[in-house]
């Protein structure tokens, strides 16, 4: 025979505003109930309520997924620049910067100056690289006399050799000293000056130097950013990252904004100290909504693995009663309670195995009230 409880309808004197907290509430229409004199009595498990009540009430209706999906995977996450996307422009020499072009939030494109240094080793690079063309020149013109002289049977094989070698290292060393004034930046209009260009294409994020600052080598006078692409720093769980692959969907939300990006790393190493599988999703930033350094959650698409049947749910909607692990199904008039088996535990989401046939709306935070409310009932009745 089946049972019959009193279920009795959840918070249905609860005000508008919802003043009252619901346990608060759902007392006091028990005691309203018992001046009535009429029993209301519903199939067992069922809670009559109306959309206000739940509202009030404050339960969160969720849907599910369908049989087979993984659900979704909510972590917390962090916005982060891609290693390549934010550059350093150092002074490579020592001097006094006599010119900067750029200014905080500036766009410069990849090579266009960002500053001018004056220092007399760069004088002296300038000095070198005048004085190894020179000696290339003469090398030169030596190696092409004795050429001629050789030709003619003038000048002995051995002299020819000593122009040609002599030619290179004059080729080598005017080489070696421009490389090292392209170390330092480019000439930059005069023979002391050195110019300092963008890295990359991008906007300043950062500026250290000042028209006239005496620099040291090495010293850091920009940052050039290029954040059109971002990077989302997240922390799985080992199961669950045992069912991503690179390519797996992100859905990014912030405040009042939303974006999708995709895993394109999945670290095959637990870090030591979380003991958690770090990944790294790319999202697009052309819009320039994300910063770096930015807290966002980001709800991973995790499919079941392969073989496995089930619904991921949230873990607040899973209730136990009379010993068996129950979920609260929204109904036309309210909620039943469903009995399901479950299944592992990822995140904050549990795998139901069996019990649902997918695309159900649960009740996820509060249904513990509503756990309550069917206790209630049956006690009452019981008394």
């Amino acid at each position: 025979m089946k049972r019959l409880i009193y279920a009795a309808p959840l918070a249905l004197m609860l005000p508008a505003c919802g003043g009252t907290p619901p346990q608060a509430a759902l007392d006091e229409h028990a005691g309203q109930e018992e001046g009535h004199g009429e029993d209301h009595t519903v199939e067992e498990g069922v809670v009559t309520l109306t959309e206000a009540q739940i509202r009030a009430a404050g339960i969160e209706v969720v849907a599910v997924g369908t049989t087979g999906s993984g659900g979704a995977l909510m972590l917390p996450a962090t916005i982060e620049a891609d290693p390549d996307g934010i550059q350093v422009v150092t002074a490579a020499i020592g001097g006094r910067v006599v010119a900067l072009s750029r200014n905080l939030g500036e766009t410069v494109r990849k090579g266009e100056t960002l500053a001018v240094i004056e220092s007399r080793e760069a004088a002296q690079m300038q000095g070198e690289i005048e004085a190894a063309s020179a000696r290339l020149a003469l090398a030169r013109s030596n190696l092409a006399r004795e050429q001629r002289l050789f030709g003619q049977k003038v000048s002995p094989e051995q002299d020819l050799i000593a122009a040609r070698t002599a030619a290179t290292e004059a080729g080598i060393a005017l080489r070696l000293a421009r490389q090292q004034l392209a170390a330092t930046g480019r000439a930059g209009g005069g023979l002391n000056r050195v110019a300092l260009p963008s890295p990359l294409s991008g906007q300043v994020i950062a500026r250290s130097a000042t028209p006239g600052q005496a620099v040291t080598a090495d010293a850091e006078l920009f940052r050039v950013a290029n954040l059109t692409t971002v990077s989302i720093a997240l922390s799985l769980d080992a199961a669950d990252a045992a069912r991503l692959r690179p390519g797996a969907r992100v859905a990014v939300s912030g405040q009042g904004r939303e974006g999708e990006a995709t895993i394109r790393f999945i670290s095959p190493v637990l870090d030591a100290q979380t003991r958690l599988v770090p990944a790294i999703a790319t999202l697009d930033n052309r819009g320039g909504l994300w910063r770096v350094g930015e807290a966002v959650t980001a709800a991973v698409d995790v499919p079941v693995l392969p073989g496995a049947r089930g619904i991921k749910v949230p873990q607040v909607a899973v209730q136990t009663l009379e010993g068996r692990r129950c979920v609260f199904v929204r109904t036309r008039t309210g909620f039943r309670a469903v009995p399901v088996r479950t299944g592992a535990t990822s995140g904050d989401g549990v795998l139901v195995l069996e019990g649902l046939k997918g695309g159900e709306r649960l009740a996820a935070t509060g249904s513990f009230t509503l756990k309550a409310e069917l206790g209630k009932g049956e006690a009452e009745h019981e008394h």
